[in-house]
């Protein structure tokens, strides 16, 4: 992450573990880096480089915002926007970096400017269309709720925007699911397990029990099509999975790994069961080697870019190695007698 990062913001990709520069920049990841820079001060709060590298992305982040509260995406290496306006994506992926912010940035500074670009963000939920960009805003929200020195008008606030979003997820499923199909969509892409992530940490902010038990069925429906005794096998973008269809064993993406921490993890703050700390420490294993070709992809704080079936992709970008170092804090941070650590 750190070889990755500069004074701008952090790289794209990389040949091998260097960075390769000319793919610049992008919100995608700067958002990504900024909760793991954030997530490595709760554990480490005097880390001087995770400090260094906070500031510089939520500075990113303030310049890449528009007047109507969207962003810019992609920025090249020469610090030029190439883009009018980010992907839907990037926008709600940059809403959850700021609500995570909200709640979990340990300095002021950074707590008010993060809530600054999310106030100004708000006015963007209606644009975004699609079931993963408003799951990750869900996510922003979902923290913005929680986090300290709000009053009664900005609470209100963020629990419409939530709500709006939370609701329009909830009928995606009521509409998408049938006999032996628990799911928001007629096809299993990318970042699968965000979507029960974000009904728990909806249902959780809004004390609402029917989002909360959609999370809980989803993700017991994700886990039982992904993992294989005791192996998780996520969904490869090399065909995904149709409804009806078979689904595709590779490429499997390090994000898939991490979006299944995060979501096993809200599972448990919203059920207790400790079956669902289980299921965390199985996403996390993936880095480790535990996984359908038994290929470790954590390597020297870094992460190779995907499990394919005959092989590895041996670069190690920043979505990848970003993914790795978040499970591994989100874990590292829960109260347990023996969970894994970055390594």
């Amino acid at each position: 992450m750190i070889a990755l990062s500069d004074d701008t913001g952090i790289i794209q990709h990389a040949i091998e573990d260097i960075p390769n520069r000319p793919t610049g920049y992008c919100i995608d990841d700067v958002s990504r880096a900024y909760i793991v820079a954030l997530q490595k001060l709760e554990l480490d709060a005097h880390n001087v480089a995770a400090k260094r590298l906070a500031s510089t992305y939520l500075s990113f982040m303030h310049d890449a915002q528009l007047e109507d509260g969207r962003f810019h995406n992609f920025m090249s290496y020469d610090r030029t926007w190439l883009d009018a306006v980010g992907t839907h994506d990037s926008v709600g992926r940059t809403i959850w970096a700021l609500g995570f912010g909200m709640r979990f940035a340990p300095r002021a500074t950074w707590r008010k400017v993060s809530k600054r670009l999310l106030d100004r963000s708000i006015q963007a939920l209606e644009w975004l269309s699609f079931t993963h960009s408003r799951a990750y805003a869900i996510l922003g929200l979902a923290y913005a709720v929680a986090a300290d020195d709000l009053n009664e008008a900005d609470i209100a606030r963020y629990k419409r925007g939530l709500r709006y979003l939370a609701d329009g997820l909830k009928s995606l499923y009521v509409e998408g699911r049938g006999a032996g199909w628990e799911w928001f969509e007629q096809e299993m892409t990318y970042d699968n397990a965000r979507m029960p992530e974000a009904m728990l940490r909806a249902g959780l902010a809004l004390r609402d029990d029917e989002l909360i038990a959609i999370g809980l069925r989803t993700l017991a429906f994700y886990e039982e099509t992904t993992i294989e005794h005791g192996i998780y096998v996520p969904i490869g973008n090399d065909g995904w999975y149709k409804r009806g269809g078979h689904r595709a064993r590779y490429a499997q993406q390090p994000l898939e790994a991490v979006a299944l921490v995060d979501a096993a993890l809200a599972a448990y703050d919203a059920s207790g069961e400790p079956c669902h700390r289980s299921t965390a420490q199985v996403g996390l294993e993936w880095f480790y080697g535990r996984n359908s070709r038994g290929l470790v992809m954590a390597r020297g704080g870094g992460c190779l870019d995907g499990l394919g079936e005959h092989g590895v992709n041996q670069n190690m970008g920043a979505e990848s190695t970003l993914a790795y170092l978040s499970a591994a804090y989100a874990l590292a941070a829960q109260p347990a007698k023996a969970l894994s650590v970055a390594r």
